[in-house]
């Protein structure tokens, strides 16, 4: 059985050459397991067939206490899957210990949500250009309903009906969501601009200058830019006004169930991410509502 200094060359090869992985890519792995390899051998593991699912727990709790991040740790575990994995599919090695160890977990990060101001920015502007037009009312849209990127693109010009947007959501579960008046408005002015880039039979309500469905990649790319148009210091992608619309309607609310229902989650737990609320506005809540809590 060949030692781990012998068997990693072969493994970068094959990245290289079969795989097509780029430089930085073979660079991340080469750190990764050669870091872990040196690891091992100071542990007594020398031949590939040595290494246990304990061998590599024990690698996971060191580099956990020297600081490195559950990402760096995620990452460094799937390179060692997938070089075992290679001499598993070779017929060199009978077993992949690291296909039995979970990665720790990782933090849930969410976008940071616009401020009223970054919010009155990005929708206070005005254009001629029927893209442009498209591009506002696709942003209204988006952050009036708390819509999926995907959900956005999806909808058609019939889903919109007095004042509600009938949304697909990811399970094919159906829900209907009311339309803010400024949303609407929005969507008024590009319905008069619309026609002059379909083709005709096209169902979608937002389409590109070809005249079909405006794709999801168009969409992030034009959020970014109508957001540096507006002034917007920082990056503006479509899930950060999911997560503004989130914020701000629990801020003002508090009503986590109904922004459950809006958002289209299935979980509470899911919704709970999103919130920001502070502890001077949940105590607030709780004193307001607990029928013991109030105070003489």
């Amino acid at each position: 059985m060949a030692a781990f200094a012998e068997a990693l060359p072969r493994f970068y090869r094959h990245l290289q050459a079969e795989r097509q992985r780029s430089a930085h890519t073979l660079a991340g792995y080469r750190r990764q397991l050669e870091s872990q390899a040196a690891f091992f051998k100071d542990h007594g593991v020398n031949q590939l067939d040595e290494l246990s699912e304990g061998h590599i727990r024990q690698w996971l709790a060191f580099e956990s206490r020297r600081g490195q991040s559950p990402r760096s740790l995620a990452q460094g575990l799937s390179a060692l899957r997938s070089c075992y994995q290679y001499f598993v599919h070779l017929g060199e090695l009978g077993d992949n210990p690291a296909s039995r160890v979970k990665p720790p977990k990782q933090p849930k990060r969410l976008p940071k949500a616009l401020d009223l101001d970054e919010t009155e920015r990005l929708f206070n502007g005005t254009s001629q250009d029927p893209l442009l037009i498209r591009d506002k009312a696709m942003l209204e849209l988006m952050y009036s309903c708390g819509l999926r990127l995907a959900e956005l693109v999806a909808v058609d010009v019939d889903h919109i009906h007095n004042g509600e947007v009938r949304v697909t959501g990811k399970g094919s579960k159906e829900r209907i969501v009311p339309v803010g008046g400024k949303a609407l408005e929005a969507i008024a002015q590009w319905r008069q601009q619309r026609g002059q880039f379909s083709k005709g039979g096209e169902k979608a309500l937002f389409i590109s200058s070809r005249g079909s469905r405006v794709s999801v990649r168009t969409v992030q790319q034009r959020f970014g830019q109508y957001a540096k148009k507006a002034g917007l210091d920082s990056h503006l992608n479509p899930h950060r006004l999911r997560h503004s619309f989130a914020s701000h309607l629990l801020s003002s609310s508090g009503d986590l169930r109904a922004v459950q229902e809006l958002l289209g989650h299935s979980q509470l737990a899911t919704t709970q991410i999103y919130t920001h609320l502070d502890m001077d506005r949940l105590a607030q809540v709780y004193d307001a509502a607990h029928p013991r809590a109030r105070r003489k």
